[in-house]
């Protein structure tokens, strides 16, 4: 719901200004419509439903997985594809994926998202839509900007979105931001006073092969993307979550736990290893037995390490998935015919295109096994 909108209509209206405090606090919790706001005057509801859109988002298409996770596709007002998750946990736990972008203008190579053409950053309302739509379905009490796009490439909408979850029932220290090193994000969200988590999709330790994996690695190169998370750190002192997606024979030997538990302070990290979720890019995953290895060997270091549990891998809702796959006018295209069509460009794609994906998509081919 874009509560800008909203009030700029109220005001035209002549209604008092609280009546905005009014619809947010029903959105909030989980009203369908404005016909269910009961204290709103009835032909204000009538009104309200004739010339806001309840939501900035329309729901294209919703999935359902064996495991209980619940993926949607939306469309924006302007038709970027977007894709929000939700996953209940048997403890009790209802978390949900957010997306910060359409698409993603970065090209981490296991990534489907990464392999979207990139559409552009979503803005606060659009974010917060996400979360409401699953509010609707029921209760919501955590939340990961782990869904389509880099959330530090848009850090002004997604903390903005971030300053209303708690309404709809998350709180800032249930919700984390996920980052592939973007550092000067990563320095805003420091300096933030909200506890938000923060988490690094990191994926290998070596320099070499962490630009193969993930080209921004040229621009912000690990080391100084440590610093910047040990800073956050001492600022905050949460942990920071460190995501290692397992690819077999590429990033998952022996050897380069005990590289990845060098880099690692114990103290500010803690690792979630994650297990290899299918998607075009040509790579397989880690045994279980190799993980389980890789594991024990972070531990013996001792670093703080899981194994991520996998939900919605059925229905492509799983992490590194999300590639808004039932919409074919948006996915599967690459990058390089959004360029040549001038579509779905912004200064912070054309930055990062053109210093990072030439040179290393001709590398990329060495590290699929």
């Amino acid at each position: 719901m874009d509560l800008k909108l909203l009030e700029q209509t109220l005001i035209e209206c002549g209604e008092p200004r609280y009546r905005t405090g009014q619809v947010w606090k029903w959105a909030a919790r989980g009203a369908g419509a404005f016909a269910d706001m009961s204290d709103l005057p009835l032909g204000l509801r009538e009104s309200l439903a004739d010339t806001v859109p309840f939501s900035t988002l329309t729901v294209e298409r919703e999935a359902h997985a064996s495991d209980g996770t619940i993926k949607a596709l939306f469309r924006t007002q302007d038709g970027r594809p977007v894709e929000a998750v939700l996953m209940v946990y048997r403890d009790g736990r209802r978390s949900i994926c957010l997306s910060s972008q359409s698409g993603c203008p970065l090209t981490c190579t296991f990534c489907a998202t990464g392999q979207m053409r990139f559409g552009r950053n979503l803005t606060a309302w659009e974010i917060l839509d996400q979360a409401l739509h699953f509010r609707r379905i029921g209760a919501v009490d955590h939340a990961v900007f782990m869904g389509m796009g880099e959330p530090m490439m848009n850090l002004d909408n997604v903390l903005a979105a971030c300053e209303r979850l708690p309404d709809v029932g998350i709180t800032h220290r249930r919700t984390a931001i996920s980052t592939i090193g973007w550092i000067p994000g990563i320095e805003r969200l420091a300096a933030d006073p909200m506890p938000i988590r923060l988490a690094l999709s990191l994926h290998a330790a070596d320099p070499a092969l962490r630009s193969e994996l993930m080209p921004v690695n040229e621009r912000y190169p690990l080391p100084d993307v440590i610093a910047a998370c040990e800073a956050y750190y001492e600022r905050k002192r949460r942990k920071v979550f460190v995501e290692y997606v397992m690819l077999a024979g590429v990033n998952d030997s022996f050897a380069q736990a005990a590289q990845l538990a060098s880099v690692l302070d114990p103290r500010m990290f803690k690792v979630n290893l994650i297990p290899y979720n299918p998607t075009d890019s040509g790579f397989t995953g880690s045994s279980p037995k190799a993980i389980a290895a890789f594991k024990d060997e972070l531990e013996r270091h001792g670093l703080d390490a899981t194994v991520r549990l996998t939900r919605g891998r059925d229905i492509d809702a799983a992490c590194g998935q999300l590639a808004a796959r039932a919409s074919p006018a948006w996915s599967s295209r690459s990058r390089s015919s959004a360029s040549s069509s001038g579509e779905g460009s912004n200064s912070a794609t054309s930055a990062s295109s053109s210093s990072e994906s030439s040179p290393n998509r001709r590398r990329n081919s060495s590290v699929v096994r």
